[in-house]
């Protein structure tokens, strides 16, 4: 007999009351955990179905209510391993398997985690269970605060909130944040599972109560709809913006090996756009905006780099934000930085951003001895990039802009950073040349997201796409294709008030977690007691 198996036999001998829901039997509690990560996989970029988000949380809690432990582990694992190897399988394009089914395996030990806490309060949203969605959208939140943050800084991709780019429940982030979308989302799924559950107390298990819960999971999804964001206070100024897809040679790991040629593309590009602008046939932008890693020779020390972003600089007219790696502070270290180039006068050195939080195990490898036992692999990443110390706040001139690099857009902290030190419009800077589509789709997902959280214009320069600009209500407009070269203009409002998301912080995160906390404490007291009773 298996564990499950057995869970389901203990499940229906102390489920004396008909009002008491029994385990799922095992052989649907299974194929509901699976089916559960997949429907969540599907809410997010490239697929984009948002509203089976809370149709993965429902079907997630269903297959471990009322199980033990391990089995409740185990079903959050299997959902994990169904969303996140799909999902992240960009990350074995070019560096092989290993990666990908670590970090795939990782990320699904998360949802393990969850799938225990959901056994475990079992008993607690039994007795109450008007609690259910509630509860829910706790735990939710607090899987992922702690999932965001460990190990290494954590991994924030695959966050509910990020699934909701096209769904009305985006515009909570205006009020909360991420983490006040993932506990809509997770709310919404708890209601489906109570309203969807077989058993209701005596009469109701026909009656009202599956149908008002219905009802509630409906207007839950549209509830958002209802909220019209009204953005940060503007500064009544516009700013003319462009951004610059070079594009690469090709894609893939030895785009590095071709970083003349990625710098030339992104200069040439710009010189295009000057000559449009002498003619008359475009608009001259107040800013210029070029990706990470667009130039990988470090324009500081090579001076025929230098002189070429010079140029590019010079004719358009306007400051370009380059995208750049540069040496040291120390022999065997690099920087992934935003550095700010005028034109007339070159590298402003008083205006530039070091990336905060670089890739562990791709831009600096922690405990390199111990991860080389466990591939060589490691060893390609010969220099270690070496975290910034202060927020991507910077000062171009027409506009202050909150840069984050690449994936710092996930981060809540390091976006609201630049918010906080002045940014009037947010800026991500990224290169999708060693990944694909669907995670460039993912990353302006977030970048949505972000806008309407803070009540900014933002844009996402990429490499090779996908770029584009967003307005505070989360709208995109001029989205490049994958893989392409393009230069795309628009005018964007600049703001520099606050939203209640900007102003609480971590605060409504926090609040939402340590209530989690206080639920599973709950749930352990109605445990002992149990117990204590039972063995009277």
């Amino acid at each position: 007999m298996t564990t499950l198996d057995r869970d389901e036999t203990r499940a229906a001998e102390v489920a004396g009351r008909a009002d008491v829901p029994r385990a799922l039997p095992v052989r649907l509690a299974v194929p509901a955990a699976v089916l559960a990560g997949l429907a969540m996989l599907l809410a997010f970029p490239p697929y984009g179905v948002w509203p089976l988000a809370p149709v993965g949380v429902a079907l997630l809690g269903a297959a471990a209510h009322r199980r033990r432990l391990r089995a409740g582990a185990g079903l959050g694992f299997l959902t994990g391993v169904a969303l996140f190897a799909p999902m992240l399988e960009w990350t074995n394009l070019h560096t092989g398997y290993l990666p990908w089914v670590l970090l795939s395996l990782l990320q699904a030990g998360y949802l393990a985690l969850l799938g225990a806490a959901t056994a475990w309060v079992s008993p607690l949203v039994d007795r109450r269970r008007w609690s259910w969605p509630v509860v829910t959208g706790l735990l939710w939140v607090a899987q992922e605060a702690l999932r965001d943050r460990t190990p290494f800084g954590g991994f924030p991709w695959g966050r509910l909130a990020f699934s909701q780019d096209t769904s009305p429940l985006l515009r909570l982030a205006w009020l909360g944040g991420a983490p006040l979308v993932t506990f809509a989302v997770a709310l919404t799924g708890g209601l489906l599972l109570a309203a969807g559950w077989r058993r209701w107390p005596g009469r109701d298990r026909r009656g009202w109560a599956p149908v008002a819960l219905l009802v509630a999971s409906a207007l839950a999804l549209t509830g958002g709809a209802l909220l019209v964001p009204t953005g940060a206070a503007g500064t009544g100024r516009t700013v003319t913006v462009a951004v610059v897809q070079g594009n690469v040679p090709r894609l893939g790991l030895d785009f590095n090996a071709q970083r003349q040629a990625v710098l030339n593309n992104h200069v040439d590009a710009t010189l295009e756009l000057a000559a449009g602008v002498d003619a008359g046939t475009r608009p001259r932008p107040d800013l210029v905006v070029w990706p990470e890693n667009s130039s990988d020779i470090d324009p500081l020390r090579n001076a025929a780099a230098g002189e070429r972003i010079s140029q590019a600089a010079d004719a358009i007219g306007a400051p370009i934000l380059v995208g750049a790696v540069l040496l040291g502070p120390d022999r065997g270290q690099v920087r992934n930085a935003g550095i700010l180039w005028r034109p007339g006068t070159g590298a402003d050195l008083s205006q530039l951003y070091t990336k905060r939080h670089p890739v562990p195990f791709a831009e600096y490898v922690p405990l390199r001895t111990i991860a080389r036992m466990v591939s060589k692999q490691v060893d390609l990443v010969r220099n270690d990039f070496v975290p910034g110390e202060r927020p991507g706040v910077v000062r171009s001139g027409p506009a202050v802009l909150g840069d984050v690099i690449c994936f710092e857009v996930a981060y809540d902290g390091l976006v609201r950073d630049t918010v906080d030190g002045g940014a009037q419009l947010l800026v991500v800077q990224t290169n999708n040349a060693t990944f694909d589509v669907a995670e460039a789709r993912q990353q302006l997902a977030m970048v949505r997201l972000r806008a309407v959280e803070h009540g900014r214009g933002a844009l996402m320069a990429s490499t090779v796409g996908v770029s584009g600009f967003v307005t505070p209500d989360g709208r995109v407009s001029g989205a490049t294709g994958f893989n392409t070269r393009a230069v795309v203009l628009r005018q964007m409002a600049l703001a520099d008030g606050r939203t209640p998301a900007t102003r609480a912080g971590v605060w409504p995160e926090l609040a939402l977690a340590g209530l989690a906390v206080a639920v599973l404490v709950a749930a352990g007291g109605l445990r002992r007691r149990r117990e204590v009773d039972a063995g009277r």
